[in-house]
């Protein structure tokens, strides 16, 4: 049993520093210089943990499997735990098609020993929210079942061509799973479809959870508070190292324009487009949608795959948005004050407010100065330095 997963020391003995010896006085005995600093250190570590030169899996195939059992209407998060994740899920999935506009996501929930897909495989983050919008109105009923969760899962991942990644993002609130065969058997299918299974922890470290996490290379987090719970989501809007077995090839894309029918010399005619072929009620009928250019088949919505030729339809802007991934932003230097300079003389080039904090960042190309915020502002949503973008270049 100790060889399924690498030691770790308890929470309570590694992981946090003790408190008389981390807070210090400064000269005029107060504390908040100190706490100041562990604040920094704990909004930076998002920047320093991600590594450098690494292939990315940037075409992103992402199941989020939800748990909707009793165990979801505990009041610990506020109001209950299921409408807070809901809340956050919401932001995280808008987060995430911005970080990753060419990657996709489905959603299954698990109560009552079952599993059930809310939402197919899709790149429409509008149809996502909707769908968690309604998720309060569902019934808490008995245990999840995190095996037919995955299996689920595992049943539409599987066939995604080799240069995606296949990735399993799970909201776990119950400390028990009732499943009709040995998980483990399935954990390790997971494993061989090289699907990468993640998991966010409501309540408390779960073993099954950890072993899931470990054997297929992903993460594993338990929640503090609301505020954590928001940062273990955002951790997994970058996209995920690449696996050793995954197939370098060219893509075929096709980037069709919204038009109001398939042939402009034509009449425009109803039609009812691929991605609501499924569904009911009068919603994706209509004369407008994206035509592939192969097949011309209609959709309504980008970045698909198309069902009829399997051409991948995307939008320019969509692929363009991506590139940041692929060449990120120099890290900036962090500039102590000393004793001789004075705050009044600083200004953050970003906000041209003035820094009154002990601790700066440097941009390593234009030497500018910036402040805590903007500088997590440059480094995770505008990825470009304002600094270097105003200097007119010699």
């Amino acid at each position: 049993m100790a060889d399924d997963e690498p030691e770790k020391s308890y929470t309570w003995e590694g992981d946090y520093e003790r408190t008389w010896e981390a807070l210090k006085e400064d000269e005029e005995g107060s504390l908040q210089a100190t706490v100041d600093d562990i604040v920094q250190r704990a909004k930076r570590r998002r920047l320093e943990d991600r590594p450098n030169n690494v292939r990315l899996g940037m075409m992103r195939h992402l199941f989020l499997i939800i748990d909707c059992s009793r165990s979801m209407e505990d009041q610990d998060l506020k109001p209950n735990r299921l409408t807070c994740c809901a809340k956050l899920l919401e932001h995280f999935i808008e987060e995430y098609f911005d970080q990753n506009p060419i990657s996709q996501i489905g959603i299954i929930t698990t109560s009552n020993m079952r599993a059930e897909k809310l939402t197919e495989l899709g790149g429409n983050p509008k149809r996502h929210v909707e769908a968690l919008g309604k998720l309060s109105d569902k019934p808490w009923l008995k245990e999840p079942s995190l095996q037919n969760a995955l299996e689920l899962a595992a049943a539409t991942l599987r066939h995604m061509p080799g240069h995606a990644s296949r990735e399993v993002l799970v909201i776990m609130g119950s400390l028990t799973s009732c499943d009709p065969g040995n998980i483990h058997d399935t954990i390790q299918a997971m494993r061989d479809h090289s699907i990468r299974c993640s998991v966010i922890g409501l309540a408390a470290e779960v073993r099954v959870c950890r072993k899931l996490a470990t054997v297929t290379h992903g993460t594993y987090g338990v929640i503090l508070d609301e505020s954590h719970f928001k940062e273990l989501l955002i951790e997994h809007t970058v996209p995920p190292p690449a696996r050793m077995n995954t197939e370098p090839s060219p893509i075929r894309m096709g980037f069709p324009q919204h038009v109001l029918h398939s042939d402009k010399n034509k009449i425009s005619k109803l039609s009812m487009c691929m991605c609501h072929l499924d569904g009911k009620g009068s919603e994706g009928f209509g004369t407008g949608g994206y035509f592939c250019p192969q097949c011309e088949s209609k959709y309504c919505e980008l970045p698909v795959e198309c069902k009829v030729c399997g051409l991948i339809l995307v939008s320019a802007p969509h692929l363009a948005r991506s590139f940041h991934h692929l060449f990120p932003l120099d890290r900036f230097g962090e500039v102590r004050q000393d004793g001789h300079q004075r705050a009044e003389y600083l200004f953050c080039q970003g906000c041209q407010a003035h820094i009154q904090d002990q601790t700066l960042y440097r941009c390593p190309k234009c030497g500018n100065l910036f402040c805590l915020d903007c500088e997590l502002f440059i480094q995770e949503s505008l990825h470009s330095c304002p600094g270097c973008a105003s200097t007119r270049p010699s």
